[in-house]
């Protein structure tokens, strides 16, 4: 292994003066500087991690906290494609991700001790119960951080714009001439707070009447519940010709239902989804559906705790709303003028 004994030795300075130069010192010279570091490149060294931890103070290690009820993980690809670019922007930054689970083998720990256990300079909670009495105290905590679509106090947050997303596909489903439209949401959380609202809103401003019968609870990212879901509606008497479903994915379970039903989309029956996940543009039909910028999101909540991090003196809590945009599949038929 290379040491900083050896760089010195090649380079013909000191010890110190060649710590300095790699940590960036202003008293050594740039032409110094630029020497040892292109010696240290070539020789191949690596600083140890133990020691420049100890030296900064920091262990450039960002915790990942991610927990999904249906035990999907991080093989869904809206929460892959958010994770993948808070990893690419970290590792960009110089820093390592960890993810902080309760449990750690058979040693029992809430996240707020998992992250101090793995000496996690900030942790990103891309999904989780925000209820959870372990993820309020590792918010309330000295460890920063970033929350994703949901805002503590005094807290940054990166927050996917759930109103206008709702907003749009209702008035995309509006314009195509559909009245009676159904919406399936997920889970009683913050984000399906905000469709909720929007939806009967959106709908109150177009002045569409929707039924009660036709809102229909579900599961984020569980298509048997979408399709037992959407079996309650074709049940109905007097049918939606439209259904939104809470995510893409979702729309599988509610896919393989119409289908059981005879029912062909979009001719008898039009749909939509949520998230804009690759899925989504593969199936035949095309789903229409709001794609949500799952990449800058995690490139913000990476960037937005590294400052934190950094730059504590003069850090000031964020929320940051990232916009999405309509992926007008062939899902929804066009019946103006069809009653």
């Amino acid at each position: 292994m290379v040491t900083i004994t050896d760089i010195a030795n090649a380079c013909g300075v000191s010890r110190a003066t060649v710590s300095k130069a790699l940590n960036g010192a202003a008293d050594v010279s740039p032409e110094t500087t630029k020497k040892i570091r292109d010696t240290a490149a070539s020789l191949g060294y690596f600083p140890n991690a133990t020691a420049r931890a100890l030296k900064m103070g920091r262990s450039y290690n960002i915790g990942v906290l991610f927990s999904d009820a249906t035990g999907g993980g991080i093989s869904h690809e809206y929460f892959s494609r958010i994770l993948e670019s808070v990893k690419a922007e970290a590792e960009r930054l110089g820093y390592d991700i960890t993810f902080i689970a309760k449990d750690l083998g058979r040693q029992s720990m809430d996240y707020y001790e998992h992250a101090k256990y793995r000496s996690c300079d900030g942790v990103v909670i891309a999904s989780a119960d925000f209820q959870d009495p372990a993820i309020i105290r590792l918010a309330a905590s000295e460890i920063p951080t970033v929350t994703l679509d949901y805002s503590f106090d005094s807290r940054s947050s990166i927050l996917s714009d759930n109103v206008r997303g709702m907003e749009t596909l209702v008035r995309f489903v509006h314009a195509k001439g559909h009245r009676k439209i159904a919406f399936i949401h997920g889970e009683n959380t913050s984000v399906t707070q905000k469709r909720l609202a929007s939806f009967r809103k959106t709908c109150a401003d177009l002045g569409i009447t929707v039924p009660a019968e036709y809102i229909r609870p579900a599961t984020y990212h569980d298509p048997r519940s979408s399709g037992l879901a959407t079996r309650a509606l074709l049940a109905l008497p007097d049918r939606p010709t439209c259904i939104l479903y809470p995510d893409d994915l979702s729309y599988l379970g509610g896919m393989s239902e119409l289908e059981k039903h005879g029912m062909s989309i979009p001719k008898d029956m039009s749909v939509a989804g949520y998230d804009g996940i690759p899925l989504s543009q593969v199936l035949r039909p095309r789903l229409t559906t709001y794609q949500q910028g799952a990449e800058e999101m995690g490139t913000e909540a990476a960037r937005l705790l590294v400052g934190q991090i950094e730059k504590p003196d003069v850090w000031l809590p964020q929320q940051i709303t990232v916009e999405g945009r309509l992926l007008e599949g062939s899902t929804v038929a066009d019946i103006n003028g069809n009653g």
